[in-house]
């Protein structure tokens, strides 16, 4: 079978060739290019096999372009990197590829074009397109590949227990394609992931968050969290969200299954928005259920507070997944403690200075909180979602009007800390602060109007209280 090639891609098959043929070393375009090609999904990302040096073809197929492109290299791999216009083209050497039992790291020797798609991870991404003289173009498929693309099938191309002890992430891959393309994962290969996913503790953190996102980034990543939880490896990797699996119930009252439910907000943040970090929120916003869950009798089951402790929970949650930065951190804190507030303004008179607070506590993540709180309503009875995101319209109208007239989101206060110790010559103090809280107290509460001459007259009837 001929790789149907088009037009704009036509000039870089040729390049490659020749700089193959000037090194006299058999080369090959391989890998997710090839799958993505035939399944009609775009693809810039060019991966080159040679049986010889792939560092080498780098260099050759730099030479016959003007300008020169430049090469990165990376010696101690054997690969390099060139762009030619939209194309990231990356080149290697063909090998065999295996992992010690305890070892991150894989051993690495030469090889031919057999023993590298041996070593890849599926059928689908083990086929290549041959660019020598004597087969141009032909598609070397070892594995039936096509046809389980055809098929929409996962599957390994040695016994799935050595692909998976070469390089335990592949467990993970194949989740991730499975969630990314809507293809099942073969029975067998289905069945060795469950039995060696404690092997994927031997893989860095880092290259495990990396799959995990782009299960997060996709259409609908639920399909990927529950073929994680089913295999196992979702307890290798964040337990915290396996805790949630469940209902227990008590004098015949249960609660909600609450991973099901998380999976759920978290398909609903992905149809309206691909905010990765939204996506996260949406996975967290319920993680301290398990701590917050309790029983009462008049009651029934309530998790009080499961929105601070969440918060509180993050910080190591995200150090041990390496997610680990202030701002990311802060933003997704932020979503999980506050995902309540807007819900509870729709059960009560919603006043003027309860949307002040809101304003002012989300600030420039209000309209992210709001997505994450209308995703969050999963219940299976039509008239209580309608009520409710109709409730959820009130409040954004008042949001609305409520921002307009006061300016609180994001706000800042009329009167700085540096003001009040200057007018009152006092240096830093518990008494600059009380003044500056008062403020801000008195404008979310509507007592005074969010300006300078309001907030200078009530700092100096509040300095009257303290002495000053």
């Amino acid at each position: 079978m001929k790789f149907p090639i088009v037009q704009e891609e036509e000039f870089i098959f040729e390049l490659l060739a020749k700089a193959g043929q000037s090194i006299n070393a058999p080369t090959y375009i391989v890998g997710g290019y090839v799958r993505d090609r035939l399944i009609n999904r775009p693809s810039k990302d060019i991966d080159v096999v040679c049986v010889g040096s792939g560092i080498a073809l780098a260099e050759a197929t730099a030479n016959l372009l003007t300008p020169r492109p430049k090469v990165v290299s990376y010696k101690n791999f054997g690969t390099a990197a060139l762009k030619y216009k939209s194309y990231e083209l990356e080149f290697v050497g063909a090998r065999k590829e295996s992992y010690q039992r305890n070892s991150r790291n894989p051993i690495v020797e030469d090889g031919t074009l057999d023993d590298d798609q041996n070593r890849r991870d599926f059928t689908i991404n083990a086929l290549a397109i041959s660019l020598n003289e004597t087969d141009y173009l032909d598609i070397v498929d070892s594995f039936g590949g096509i046809q389980h693309l055809k098929e929409g099938v996962i599957k390994t191309p040695l016994h799935p227990d050595t692909t998976f002890s070469d390089d335990p992430l592949r467990m993970l891959r194949a989740i991730r394609f499975a969630t990314q393309l809507g293809y099942e994962i073969e029975a067998e290969t289905l069945a060795s992931i469950k039995r060696t996913a404690d092997r994927i503790s031997i893989i860095s953190k880092e290259r495990i968050l990396v799959e995990i996102e782009k299960i997060i980034a996709s259409p609908k990543p639920s399909i990927g969290f529950i073929l994680l939880e089913k295999v196992g490896l979702l307890q290798h990797i964040l337990h915290e969200l396996t805790d949630l699996k469940g209902v227990q119930y008590i004098d015949g009252r249960g609660h909600k299954d609450n991973f099901y439910h998380t999976l759920e907000v978290l398909d609903n943040v992905a149809k309206v928005s691909d905010n990765l970090y939204l996506r996260w929120g949406a996975i967290f916003h319920d993680i301290a259920k398990k701590h917050t869950k309790r029983f009462h009798k008049s009651a029934g089951w309530t998790f009080h507070g499961h929105e601070a402790v969440g918060a509180a929970l993050l910080p190591k949650i995200f150090k041990r997944l390496k997610l680990l930065t202030d701002h990311r951190l802060k933003y997704v804190q932020k979503l999980v403690r506050l995902h309540l507030r807007p819900i509870s303004l729709t059960k009560e008179n919603i006043t003027d200075s309860a949307i002040r607070r809101l304003l002012f506590d989300a600030g420039e993540e209000l309209d992210d909180l709001m997505t994450l709180c209308r995703a969050d309503i999963t219940s299976k009875n039509p008239k209580k979602v309608e009520r409710y995101l109709q409730n959820y319209v009130i409040v954004q109208q008042k949001l609305q009007e409520v921002e307009e007239k006061d300016q609180i989101r994001n706000w800042q206060p009329p009167i700085s800390g540096e003001e009040i110790m200057k007018t009152f010559n006092i240096g830093p103090s518990r008494t600059v602060g009380t003044i500056k809280n008062a403020i801000r107290e008195a404008i979310l509460d509507g007592k005074i109007e969010n300006n300078y001459d309001a907030a200078h007259t009530f700092m100096l009837e509040t300095a009257k209280t303290l002495d000053l």
